[in-house]
């Protein structure tokens, strides 16, 4: 037996371990050279790795989960006496699932059976457990990349009706979730944050009767439905404005230096809720956007975010973070600091509510904002100075666009 062992590589970013996302072959498969073997997970995105030799797989190195050293043997081959990589094949081929390279969706099939098709690591898992072949799925992502959107239509199109008179069987089992991937990293950051940051919550009621109806004043003037405004660019543009007056509330913490950065420019991260998990796309300098082009970028971010296009650049360096839940926004909530950030802003929804306004009961819109700090770098008196400020603001929405 002729045997090649093939290392993790070096996954940029100072990586030194990842952990193993899916395998998309088994020991005893016969695998051609550049045929994809998986992926490995790192704090920004799934990379699939693909073969550097043509061989059968003799070992993998653990499973789904299992965290693999930078230089350790991730897969070796038997391959039969071949000569080993080729000199196109010498430098192991790397790809970012959230940087999908222009190429058709379905281009290029190994001979182990799998068609490098577009998509999460999350949708293959989910396809493997249903039995169904990607090939046969319509992408309508970026490259025609599978979203989870996509994958869930298409079951409920494929999906079998139950016979008529057969009753379904009660259920009774209990299914276990092995917590990896980007569900394990968000869960070690919240707990991360929780346990190093004394939070301190503020939550603050905000009428937004004029600021609803200068939004549909504005939107009644585009004629592209994509381009109409929501209230969230209204309140990144009334933040970035604030923290002018309260830098402090702007930095991040470096633990390993132990210095607060504070920092001039604004990188609003905004927490958007994706089929792989909660992630956090930033736009970056969001104090030189009015607030059409913060519109934009907030949808730009979010949709990159869903569909796995984002850049890591896209996914890194934010210095405040607004999280939102829209709809499903209750009445207050106790967002958790995405670090290192010191501060990040809750949006809860919006209802009416009898009020008194001028000394009279009126029915008015009302939006709880419900915000965190770090109290080790944001006194209580500053956040709620802060948070008062945005509030003035979004009650009288002209001062937003006021020039200073």
């Amino acid at each position: 037996m002729s045997e090649h062992i093939f290392k993790l590589p070096d996954l940029g970013e100072g990586t030194v371990e990842s952990e193993i996302g899916e395998w998309f072959i088994k020991v005893g498969d016969h695998v051609e050279e550049e045929a994809l073997v998986g992926t490995m997970m790192t704090d920004k995105a799934a990379i699939e790795l693909a073969s550097p030799v043509s061989g059968t797989v003799v070992k993998l190195a653990g499973e789904p989960g299992d965290i693999v050293a930078v230089g350790a043997a991730l897969v070796i081959f038997d391959t039969g006496g071949e000569a080993t990589t080729s000199k196109a094949a010498s430098k192991t081929k790397l790809q970012a699932v959230t940087q999908p390279k222009p190429t058709p969706a379905t281009s290029g099939t190994a001979t182990n059976g799998r068609s490098r098709v577009k998509t999460s690591p999350v949708v293959r898992r989910l396809a493997k457990e249903a039995g169904i072949d990607l090939a046969d799925v319509t992408g309508t992502g970026v490259n025609g990349r599978i979203s989870r959107n996509d994958f869930d239509l298409y079951l409920k199109k494929h999906a079998r009706d139950v016979p008529a008179g057969k009753t379904a069987t009660p259920a009774s089992g209990v299914k276990e979730i092995k917590i990896i991937g980007l569900r394990r990293i968000i869960a070690e950051r919240m707990a991360a944050s929780k346990r190093e940051i004394p939070h301190f919550a503020y939550i603050e009621e905000v009428d937004i009767t004029e600021l609803e109806a200068l939004r549909k004043h504005l939107n009644s003037r585009k004629d592209d439905p994509a381009d109409r405004l929501t209230l969230l660019p209204f309140l990144g543009l009334a933040l970035i404005r604030a923290l002018k007056e309260f830098p402090q509330c702007n930095s991040t913490y470096d633990k390993d230096r132990n210095i607060l950065l504070q920092h001039e420019a604004v990188h609003l991260g905004l927490a958007t809720q994706t089929p792989d998990g909660l992630k956090v796309p930033v736009v970056k300098h969001a104090e030189g956007f009015d607030i059409d082009g913060l519109a934009h970028e907030f949808r730009r971010v979010a949709v990159a975010a869903r569909d796995n296009s984002a850049r890591k650049d896209d996914l890194t360096g934010s210095t405040i973070t607004i999280t939102s839940l829209g709809k499903l926004g209750g009445i207050a909530s106790t967002p958790v600091i995405n670090m290192p950030e010191v501060c990040i802003i809750g949006v809860n929804r919006a209802v009416e509510r009898p009020m008194v306004f001028n000394g009279q009961v009126a029915v008015r819109l009302m939006m709880n904002l419900s915000s965190s700090f770090d109290h080790r770098f944001v006194d209580g008196y500053d956040a709620a100075a802060m948070i008062q400020h945005i509030k003035e603001m979004l009650e009288h929405p002209a001062t937003i666009f006021l020039l200073e």
